[in-house]
């Protein structure tokens, strides 16, 4: 059915950083049941699909009411993209809807920090917004500008990682972390994108393409994918604050 709203979830078997973190257990919960339920409850949300190799996730996603799509092995490699996985999925969607979903919701696996509200406020944003290629859920992170950043050198020492003369006259520039700025970061919690950006992926901007050209924020705060254990606490905190599934 053309014209309706989907999400679709994606997640791996192998991660050589943190083995097993889609479906390790946060706060009585499988990691990724926090997806599962910010789409299920969402009030524009028609159908979710779960997108991965792994049986533990497969499994997971079908006692949600979900529908698996079954990644090829040349998709779930740590070298293949994001982006080549979620077209992947995004066309299995469509030929099993018949047509072209209007949203799509792009959610992630080891992303907890969200809610059906934060689904919601991105598709209303895009009801309001024709010209707008998708909403994404922005945490603002001026500790982390780009004048701050820093990488190393051939003989070992610090340079800037961005020219500091790429943020105007040096002389102006000031160690403050709010100088530049508020700082936002696409925090990978949730994307909604209307068809039209998945379908011509290409033309999307850096680093997310699946975002499209035009897009809009949905303001969130502390979201992060979760690549390491240390970040799990920083999760735990964000369900606490937000009673997001009624965690205790």
């Amino acid at each position: 059915m053309s014209g309706q709203s989907i999400a679709i979830i994606l997640g791996r078997r192998d991660s050589s950083g943190f083995p097993g973190k889609n479906t390790m257990s946060v706060l009585g919960h499988p990691l990724m049941w926090y997806a599962l339920m910010a789409a299920r409850d969402s009030k524009f949300i028609s159908q979710t699909f779960v997108t991965t190799d792994d049986p533990a996730i497969k499994e997971i996603a079908l006692e949600a009411g979900a529908t698996v799509i079954d990644r090829p092995p040349e998709l779930c490699t740590d070298d293949a993209l994001f982006d080549d996985a979620l077209e992947h999925g995004y066309h299995e969607a469509k030929n099993i809807l018949g047509a072209a979903p209007k949203y799509v919701a792009v959610l992630m696996c080891n992303s907890p920090m969200i809610s059906a509200d934060l689904i919601d406020e991105g598709i209303s944003k895009l009801n309001a917004d024709d010209t707008a290629d998708s909403a994404v859920t922005t945490s603002i992170y001026n500790m982390w500008s780009p004048l701050r950043a820093r990488k190393l050198n051939e003989s070992g020492y610090l340079d800037p990682f961005v020219p500091f003369e790429t943020f105007g006259d040096p002389a102006t520039l000031s160690c403050d972390r709010d100088s530049q700025g508020d700082v936002y970061y696409a925090d990978m919690g949730v994307t909604v994108s209307r068809s039209s950006a998945l379908e011509h992926m290409s033309e999307g901007l850096l680093p997310q393409k699946w975002m499209g050209q035009k897009i809009l924020p949905i303001e969130n705060w502390a979201g992060m994918d979760i690549d390491y254990a240390w970040q799990i606490p920083i999760a735990e905190y964000w369900l606490r604050e937000h009673g997001v599934g009624n965690v205790s």
